[in-house]
């Protein structure tokens, strides 16, 4: 086991698992998992995609920083994040001042079978959602990688494994993740 020293932000695609495996990452540290988009619908008293449509993306964005600051002043936690948040650069620098960034990385295949049934999700409210996801995964990728680690995710990986992943990743920082 291990002590958390700073807020674990899981950025990466929608798709990639950050909920799930941030979940189970939570459990194994015995901290607790908060998911900033959850965060932000029991602000606004409505669902991401009702805020996208009635106000707007611009105004979503806005929102998620100003929650994502409130987060990671708290305790800290396992935080997963909206897929688009760690793009704003004055998140990333939030992230790199109070916590640490582990990007979830995915391929598309990966992203496109667990994205390709939902329907929460505004962004890929298209004519090809698919054609969507993979423009968003190219233009994101840049930016993800400059996350402080990297942890690739497979299809035919269990979410308990890939939060052992992660933890192994995390036990690379000590000033992150102290052993006990």
């Amino acid at each position: 086991m291990g002590r958390l020293k700073k807020t674990v932000v899981l950025v990466g695609m929608m798709g990639a698992g950050k909920t799930a495996v941030g979940t189970q990452l939570a459990r194994l540290l015995g901290v607790p998992f908060l998911d900033s988009d959850e965060e932000i619908v029991k602000a606004a008293n409505r669902t991401i995609a009702e805020i996208f449509e009635r106000d707007g993306e611009p105004f979503f964005r806005t929102k998620e920083s100003q929650v994502l600051n409130r987060l990671l002043r708290g305790t800290p936690c396992v935080l997963s994040t909206g897929g688009g948040a760690f793009l704003a650069e004055a998140n990333r620098s939030m992230v790199a001042e109070q916590g640490v960034s582990v990007w979830l990385r995915a391929d598309l295949d990966v992203l496109w079978q667990r994205v390709r049934h939902k329907t929460s999700r505004p962004l890929l409210r298209t004519a090809n959602p698919r054609e969507t996801l993979r423009s968003l995964h190219v233009a994101r990728e840049p930016v993800y990688a400059l996350a402080d680690l990297v942890v690739d995710s497979q299809a035919d990986l269990p979410v308990e494994q890939m939060a052992q992943r992660v933890r192994d990743a995390l036990f690379t920082r000590p000033d992150v993740l102290e052993r006990k």
